[in-house]
Formats: structure tokens, sequence, C-alpha cells
């Protein structure tokens, strides 16, 4: 069942996560609410950084990938343990910048930046935007020469790789709406056309080949790509590149079954194919970065919902609807992810029934999980949903008009609220 190590059950058989008592938890803040367990964050955030520092000599940098999981106490951690963050929108940047979050460390992605994101990025001096096609890059110089700036740019190239993954979250091959690809020429046409620019620096390149990915093989290849491409630069330009993003999409434990590597794996065999594929291609070793997101916060976070009708068919299934839905957990109907899934006020007991857990959304495919393993439950009885700190409250939605659910961080077993729970006046504040 343990999917995290900050989940638990206590001496009163509930599920515990970061110390404190789920079944608590629900009765004070109410439910469905995402709960996350903060010195988790903190031990993810270290570990990458402990393994860039070892692997890499101290020549690198963690950005953590803010669209898995974004508020301003989320900033606010990643400020503290001295990580950079890296955003997909004008409100991702905006929520950074709320809490004083360096803007030399934050890393603008996104395939169409609108002329007021890039604005932004260059008003509050970002370090980094990387750029995803050729009118983004001649707006973004326009802008900058505009301002009298320059600004530091990164462009994401498609290396080519098709990482095993679903469908809908490979980005690295060249059937993908991100980046430039290599096979048409288009990446080497952009690096010469950004070089002859007054008003971008061409820092280095970013690639990232998609998420949730459990082997080490296509980070390898894909640094290799790169570096060659580091090296062809350097021959046809006589640039040398200074920074190398190779992203993000280590893969998390959802179920049980799953065996994800040690981060600390990811690091030492790419580490090993960058210093060596540089000393072969006689470059200097560029500044790493990696760009971890759903590996911080994923298994960090859980939510919680209460059990309402359930409904036995006979020799066809039993759902177990709860008061939450796809409106706070859209992956199953986008991707069928899998989670573990708990009766919180009766952990200790085996799960022992087959069910499907319904939301409440006026949706057939309005599903958390089919055919999973549970303990048999009544309404009222409290379940949780393991592994839900990423891509859950950031992909929320008031579908049905629905409020979204609060944030709660634990620390120490001490819990606290870091987003309000939405009402139904924040659900129609905009509507005239």
């Amino acid at each position: 069942m343990y999917v995290s190590d900050c989940i638990s059950i206590n001496e009163s058989g509930h599920l515990t996560v970061g110390g404190a008592d789920t079944v608590e938890l629900a009765k004070q803040y109410g439910t469905p609410a995402y709960v996350f367990d903060e010195n988790e964050i903190r031990k993810n955030l270290r570990e990458f950084k402990k393994s860039i520092d070892e692997h890499y000599g101290g020549n690198g940098h963690v950005s953590y990938a803010s669209k898995a999981f974004c508020c301003k106490e989320m900033c606010r951690i990643c400020m503290s343990e001295g990580a950079g963050i890296d955003v997909v929108s004008g409100g991702e940047l905006y929520t950074a910048l709320s809490v004083g979050f360096p803007s030399e460390d934050i890393i603008f992605h996104g395939n169409n930046k609108t002329p007021a994101e890039l604005e932004a990025a260059v008003d509050n001096n970002v370090g980094r935007i990387v750029v995803d096609n050729i009118t983004e890059l001649e707006m973004l110089n326009k802008i900058a020469a505009e301002r009298g700036k320059t600004a530091g740019i990164m462009f994401r190239i498609k290396p080519g790789i098709d990482a095993h993954t679903h469908d809908f979250i490979k980005t690295g091959q060249i059937d993908s709406k991100f980046g430039f690809a290599l096979e048409t020429g288009e990446a080497m046409q952009a690096v010469k056309a950004a070089l002859s620019m007054t008003n971008v620096k061409l820092r280095g390149l970013h690639c990232h080949i998609g998420s949730q990915i459990f082997d080490i093989d296509p980070f390898e290849l894909a640094a290799k790509v790169m570096l060659n491409l580091y090296k062809e630069i350097k021959a046809q330009t006589g640039v040398e590149l200074a920074e190398l993003n190779l992203g993000g999409g280590f893969g998390i434990k959802y179920l049980e079954s799953e065996c994800p590597k040690p981060y600390a794996e990811y690091m030492k065999n790419v580490s090993a194919v960058v210093k060596e594929q540089c000393e072969s291609l006689g470059l200097k070793m560029p500044h790493i970065l990696i760009e971890p997101g759903r590996s911080v916060v994923g298994a960090a976070g859980i939510t919680l919902y209460t059990v309402g009708a359930v409904k036995e068919i006979p020799e066809i299934r039993t759902y177990v609807s709860v008061d939450g839905g796809m409106a706070d957990n859209p992956r199953y109907a986008l991707y069928h992810a899998d989670y573990e899934v708990v009766c919180a006020n009766k952990a200790a007991e085996e799960r022992s029934e087959t069910v499907t857990v319904a939301g409440k959304c006026c949706e057939s495919g309005d599903l958390i999980q089919e055919n999973t393993k549970l303990q048999p439950v009544k309404p009222g009885d409290i379940l949780a949903v393991l592994s839900t700190g990423a891509y859950n409250y950031s992909m929320a939605s008031n579908y049905n008009r629905i409020p979204k659910p609060p944030v709660i961080m634990v620390k120490d077993g001490e819990a606290r609220i870091v987003v309000k729970r939405e009402s139904y006046e924040h659900v129609a504040e905009c509507d005239i």
C-alpha cells in the first residue's frame, strides 16, 4: 500500500501523512482536500541537489517544474531549499514573483507564450526564457530591444527520442508540439538566427523527452544527442554553449508494484555519459540543469474524500461514490492513471473488495479508479487516494461549478492551510 515514506498507519488504524491523522484532517478541514507532507517535498529537493552536487561536481542546478504543483507556499519552499523554479505561464510566473523568488533563478517554458507573457519575463529579468519556435524568438528579440535589454534564452530541442510513457506525455519525438526538430535542420537554423540577434543571449539548449519515465536509457541517449548537437554548433559557429538543460520526467511510485529507480541513479548514469561525451567531443563540461516536478511532489501528496453512495450492480461492479472526482483529479479521465486507494479510517484492515471509485460530476467518465482493491466501506467513511501531489491541484477545474478543494501542508505532524477552499462566491466572482 505504501507508495511513499510519508504514509503510515497509526495505533487507531487510521492512515497518516507526515505524522498527521488523515481522519482528523478530514474532520478539521473537510473534504475533498489535498494534503502534502512538507518534509517529504524538502527531502526530495535535497536528494536532487545532493545528486547534482555529487555527480556533476556542483556544476549544476535543480529547477523545480512548478506545473506539477504551484502555489505561493511551494515557491517559498523551493526558494528556501536553494532550488530554481520553472514556469510555463504568466500565472505561474506571477505566483513565483509574488513571493520574491529571484528572477535569475526562474526558467520560463511554453510552446506559445503570449506577447504579454514575454513582456513580463523581460520586464522582470527572468534568467532563462526557453524559446520554442522562430516566431517567439523574433517577438522576444523585438520586445527586449524596445526595453533596451538582452534576454537570456535557451532553445527547446526535440532530440527524436520516443520515451516509454503515455502518448499524451511523450514530448521528445519529432511529432510533438514542443520545440525545434533536429532531423529537419531547424534547430541549427534557430541557433544561427539567435546568434545574429542583438537582444537575446543564447545560454544553452533544453530537452525534455516525456514524463513518468522509469528507464534510464532514454535520458542517457538524450544527453548524447544534445552534446553531439553542441559539437556541431561549435563546428559551424565557433560558439560553445555554456549550459545544458536535460529536463525532468523521472518516474514515481503510483502503485505498490512499481519500482522507480532512486533519483541519484539517474544522475550517476547520465552524468557519466555527459562527462564521457564531452571528453570525446572536445567540449567543456556545460552547467547542467534538471527540472524535476512530479518526482518532487507526486508521492508527497494525497487527496481525501468522503464516501457518499455505495451502489452495487450485481455481477457487474460496485460503485463507491465520493464528494470529489474529475474536477479535482482529471488524470484518470485523461490517462487512465493508476492510483492506490485506501479507506483512511480502516487503513489497518485488508483491502478485500474490488470496487470502482466514482466522482460526483455529471459525467459517466468521472471515475477516480476502476476495479481497485479497497476495504469494505459505507457512507461517511474517508477515502485517501495516494500519490496525488502532482497534476491534481494544478489541473483542477470548476466543472459543474464545483469549488476547488483546499491545500493542507503538514510538517512534523502539524497541519496548516496553504491554499484556502473555494466557495460558491469564488466560482461566480468573475460573472457579470
